[in-house]
């Protein structure tokens, strides 16, 4: 199974450059994205399946992650359909098919990322994402979508690049080891070098956390958000982030089996905060919603951060928060394509009373803003009270008060702007052109916000004990 979702969307690529056909390109993504879902069904229905080796694998270190990025990437591809059929009424067979075979990449490098037994494989697959997305930013070819995937591709490469030298200072720190296998790692580790170890995380943190998407390193981010057609900004925001995460977190555990957890977590709770500080700051100062979208996945990217560096029950908050984070922010992202769809413009001021056009997206827009900003029974609200009572536990209640007013400014600023745009006064311009884009937006372009709103709200309030196992097996 495993290999078949590794080899599957090569082949696909293979057929898409053949025929160029736009109802093969839509099959195509939507029929690999069952694939890849049904493999992480399979985990739990017959274990036996999946054939494990030694370079990939399916366990319950990365089950969680790989499970996000199925469901994400399968109600992405959904919406997909309706969203490349408007697509292709501007662009011609071959650069529709370029679009469906880099989605098909894009993918296939998040999952060997997050397969990836091996932090050496991990680093390649997580490079892979950058060559792949980087076609898919730039897909408008506007001057702003060219400035924002050459900013991503140089930010980013660079990034790539220090995690390389943090990789090669791990294996100073490992000695005779020589091996970058996660589970070789971590048997070894209480007998890493410890200054090598901690020179190698912060190399490994900056560079990964590039990817991430965490301050100081996050400078592409709001770009690329912004400029992607609203599928892709779905995927990068939802689901490469994670994969991203899960290599600083698999390194993290090292860390802490090395003994060197005092100085990992100073360095994750610094960049955390910083994420946060940066968020409350630019949010007031954008008026693009795609780029308000994107300042708060560095917002949750930081949070995820401080989860990880406070420990104890924020590990299992940490699994929660980037759960929902996932399903809220893709919706977010899938809303906004229907928003640009029909008022055509992605400026906040330009955008004005949704709901008198189109109640469906505006009550999308409107429960993904509740979702993401943690109001009861989000599941988000669960994960960032459980933060609260690790950092009073812990006793830092300087720092619990900061997180809780950081977090109320980024509240206040993305309300004021969500609000405005789907109560605000009919603008009478935009009326005609929106009544004219109505017939775009069709029934496949609302479920899939539906379905991933559901599971975040119903997560809020019921974890089914088979999650609640695998998130316990997760953060071991």
């Amino acid at each position: 199974m495993i290999s078949l979702v590794l080899i599957l969307p090569v082949v696909l690529c293979i057929l898409l450059f053949l025929f160029k056909n736009n109802t093969l390109n839509s099959i195509a993504v939507v029929a690999y994205a069952f694939v890849h879902f049904i493999l992480g069904l399979s985990y739990f229905i017959k274990p036996d399946i999946i054939q494990n080796n030694q370079y990939f694998c399916l366990n319950a270190a990365n089950i969680v992650f790989y499970l996000v990025l199925s469901i994400v990437f399968i109600l992405t591809a959904l919406y997909n359909i309706g969203y490349s059929k408007n697509l292709s009424l501007k662009f011609d067979r071959r650069k529709m098919t370029l679009y469906s075979i880099m989605i098909l990449t894009f993918v296939f490098s998040m999952t060997g990322a997050v397969l990836s037994d091996n932090l050496g494989l991990s680093w390649i697959f997580i490079e892979g994402t950058t060559l792949a997305s980087a076609y898919l930013i730039y897909f408008d070819k506007t001057k702003h979508s060219i400035e924002a995937a050459w900013k991503y591709v140089f930010i980013c490469s660079i990034g790539i690049a220090l995690a390389f030298v943090g990789i090669i200072l791990l294996t100073i720190a490992e000695g005779s080891l020589d091996s970058l296998n996660y589970v070789d790692l971590m048997n070894s580790a209480a007998n890493f070098n410890h200054f090598w170890m901690n020179v190698s995380f912060v190399f490994i943190l900056f560079g990964i956390g590039t990817k991430m998407g965490l301050a100081p390193v996050h400078f592409w981010l709001p770009d690329a958000h912004a400029e992607a057609p609203s599928p892709i900004s779905a995927l990068l925001s939802a689901t490469l982030l994670n994969c991203a995460f899960l290599i600083i977190l698999n390194v993290y555990k090292i860390m802490i089996a090395a003994n060197c957890i005092a100085f990992a977590r100073i360095m994750l709770l610094t960049m955390g905060f910083l994420s946060l500080f940066i968020t409350s700051v630019f949010l007031y100062h954008t008026n693009n919603y795609k780029r308000m979208l994107a300042y708060s996945s560095i917002e949750n990217m930081g949070i995820l951060a401080i989860a990880a560096s406070l420990g104890g029950i924020a590990y299992y908050a940490l699994i929660l928060h980037l759960i929902g984070h996932s399903f809220a922010k893709a919706s977010f992202f899938l809303t906004s394509g229907n928003i640009l769809e029909l008022f055509q413009t992605k400026k906040i001021k330009s955008v004005h009373s949704i709901i008198s056009y189109d109640k469906k997206t505006a009550w999308l827009w409107t429960a993904s803003f509740l979702g993401i900003c943690a109001f009861p029974p989000s599941v988000l609200f669960v994960s960032e009270f459980l933060i609260v009572k690790a950092f009073i536990i812990q006793k830092h209640f300087i720092l619990c008060a900061l997180f809780l007013f950081l977090l109320t400014v980024i509240l206040f600023g993305m309300g004021k702007a969500v609000i405005n745009m789907v109560f605000g006064e009919k603008n009478k311009e935009k009326e005609i052109i929106v009544k004219q884009n109505l017939s775009k937006i069709t029934a496949i372009m609302y479920l899939p916000q539906f379905v991933l709103l559901a599971m975040t709200f119903i997560l809020g309030i019921y974890i089914p004990k088979v999650l609640d196992v695998v998130i316990r097996c997760t953060i071991g």
